[in-house]
């Protein structure tokens, strides 16, 4: 578990790094590009998706909006956003590292032509 959150923090920064380079998906781009992967996947065309894992940031997200918390912030102020903030990096992470894998599937889809051979 703690790998899969050192992973979507490092997802998350090189997202974040990678919008300022020329020519690589900005963070935009990856945001944009989540409901099409959803769509992919509900229809079929994208059986990629990690869907465990994004099953675990739906439940991220509703945990962050949830009035039921484990650190209340009432009570423990800055230690209570912690949580929520750790959380919070980590579905965007988790989210921005399966639109990344989707954008460079769908690039290679571009190259596709039904009936031909690619090398």
């Amino acid at each position: 578990m703690a790998k899969g959150r050192v992973a979507a923090l490092t997802t998350l920064w090189r997202a974040v790094r990678a919008s300022r380079r020329p020519g690589a998906p900005g963070i935009g781009a990856q945001l944009a590009a989540a409901p099409r992967m959803l769509g992919a996947s509900l229809s079929g065309r994208y059986p990629h998706l990690a869907r465990g894992r994004m099953a675990l940031a739906v439940l991220g997200i509703l945990y962050v909006i949830s009035p039921i918390d484990f650190i209340p912030e009432a009570a423990f102020l800055i230690f209570g956003l912690g949580d929520d903030a750790l959380v919070t990096a980590w579905v965007v992470g988790a989210v921005l590292s399966e639109t990344e894998r989707y954008l460079q599937w769908e690039a290679l889809q571009r190259r596709v032509v039904v009936g031909e051979v690619v090398r």
